[in-house]
């Protein structure tokens, strides 16, 4: 992957604003009912590139550089779930929005999950992607290779698309490792968000790849948390989990392609613009 695979020609309305003491980066594209993009871990709203223009055709996305990210500058605390989302949930708040819906892939899919728990009444629809809901969900050896992570790592990132993209629109470039850091210390942190997921409220897509991080089998774990997945769906889909949720698990994805599939957007777009449940 090329740091061209997370660029798109299309011309948004990019500019900051100040909630919770963070100057969070946000850009608009396209228009309609809003959606609120939030990107994965190392990457900033640009990872959604080549599948943003198909967003912004049917939605006002609103992408946003979550904190230490893209365009948005760290601040002095640690990089934390719940603070994040409180970050979204005051946003939400500062432009106005109507209960947006919240998509997010990896690190902002944990983040949309949060806000949707911790801030119901401010989310329409939640679309979580690639996020495990429990520390000891993904593969072991991606757990060891995530305690690996720190600042002394940069060097070697230098030819990553992660690295690229930080240099080119990072406020402050030289924060690279420190975000490697925080990265590193918010990953070996364990969690287990069962019973949050089990009390969701909002109606709440699930997609992971068929090779992700975490097995197919955790997402369809996550989805029965959510009454999916436990009878037959009905020939009016009577059966269909109460709430309105669904699991998409897309097929020939991993975890590092399933931001920038055509499929992603196609089952974004079907979920958040099905309002028959």
């Amino acid at each position: 992957m090329t740091t061209t695979d997370w660029t798109t020609g299309a011309a948004g309305t990019g500019r900051y604003a100040e909630v919770n003491g963070i100057n969070l980066y946000v850009e608009a594209h396209g228009a309609g009912r809003p959606l609120i993009l939030l990107h994965g871990g190392l990457g900033s709203g640009e990872m959604f590139g080549p599948v943003l223009p198909a967003l912004a055709a049917r939605h006002q996305v609103i992408a946003v550089d979550l904190q230490g990210h893209g365009r948005t500058a760290d601040i002095d605390r640690p990089l934390d779930l719940a603070f994040m989302a409180d970050d979204i949930a005051a946003l939400i708040d500062h432009l106005g929005l109507d209960r947006p819906d919240l998509v997010g892939y990896s690190l902002g899919g944990g983040v949309a999950l949060h806000t949707a728990v911790r801030h119901p009444a401010r989310i329409g629809r939640l679309v979580t992607a690639s996020a495990h809901i429990r520390s000891d969900a993904i593969y072991p050896e991606m757990r060891a290779q995530q305690g690996q992570v720190t600042g002394a790592a940069a060097e070697f990132m230098k030819d990553t698309p992660m690295y690229q993209l930080y240099q080119r629109v990072a406020p402050r470039p030289e924060d690279f490792p420190r975000l490697l850091d925080k990265i590193g210390e918010l990953m070996a942190k364990d969690f287990d968000l069962t019973d949050a997921v089990r009390g969701l409220r909002v109606p709440t897509m699930i997609v992971a790849g068929d090779a992700d991080m975490a097995p197919p089998s955790h997402y369809v774990e996550v989805f029965k948390l959510l009454d999916g997945g436990l009878r037959d769906g009905g020939w009016m889909g009577e059966g269909r989990p109460k709430g309105g949720h669904a699991l998409a698990i897309l097929p020939g994805l991993t975890h590092y392609s399933v931001f920038s599939s055509p499929l992603f957007a196609a089952v974004v777009l079907d979920f958040l613009d099905d309002r028959s449940n």
